[in-house]
């Protein structure tokens, strides 16, 4: 193999230093250019979920231990039901934790209405509201109606936001024809109000 003559190496000389230039130039044409830019922000964004509370005034103790009952025996109290959610809520009454024997529930009418005033064990001062639901049922049917909040009493819808009271006046009578098989008989429930959000 022949070596390249001086002039055909100097030629090849020349002819890559032009390439190696051009080379050179486009990094450093690509390097020296810049964008403009700019940002905005919206800050401090966060997310908080509301709330549904309820409570009453008697958590503590039974409204009602009514013994030695017998035809036309009657009692009442009122329970004072608060809601300091900050959401809107439907309330609904029902009963948990029931039982009975000798059928004495479907011999004792029960009556629930809606108010403001009393409470704390007493009715004094309490008030009906005209254009709220009212209940007038047996025990027997309240316990096997009433057992969640689908099917539960009541039509309170509380504002939310700030704390709301409601009274429910309950009372209860024996009836009057209530016969022989009922006597020794015990009915047993808790009432339970509870709130879903609307």
């Amino acid at each position: 193999m022949h070596a390249p003559t001086p002039k055909l190496a100097r030629l090849g000389t020349l002819t890559a230093i032009p390439l190696a230039l051009l080379g050179s130039g486009v990094l450093v044409s690509t390097a020296s250019y810049s964008a403009f830019s700019a940002t905005t922000s919206n800050a401090a964004n966060n997310w908080t979920a509301g709330t549904v509370a309820l409570s009453n005034d008697l958590p503590n103790s039974a409204a009602f231990t009514a013994d030695n009952l017998k035809p036309g025996s009657a009692g009442s109290n009122c329970i004072v039901v608060t809601s300091k959610g900050s959401l809107p809520a439907a309330v609904k009454l029902y009963a948990t934790t029931a039982s009975q024997t000798n059928s004495l529930g479907s011999w004792i009418n029960l009556h629930v209405t809606q108010g403001t005033g009393g409470g704390n064990g007493t009715c004094n001062g309490f008030a009906a509201l005209s254009n709220s639901a009212s209940y007038n049922n047996t025990l027997d049917a309240f316990i096997n109606n009433s057992t969640n909040f689908s099917n539960g009493f009541g039509d309170w819808v509380t504002s939310g936001g700030a704390s709301e009271p409601r009274t429910y006046h309950i009372s209860y009578d024996v009836a009057s024809n209530a016969p022989s098989s009922a006597m020794g008989g015990t009915v047993k429930l808790n009432f339970t109000w509870e709130a879903q959000n609307q």
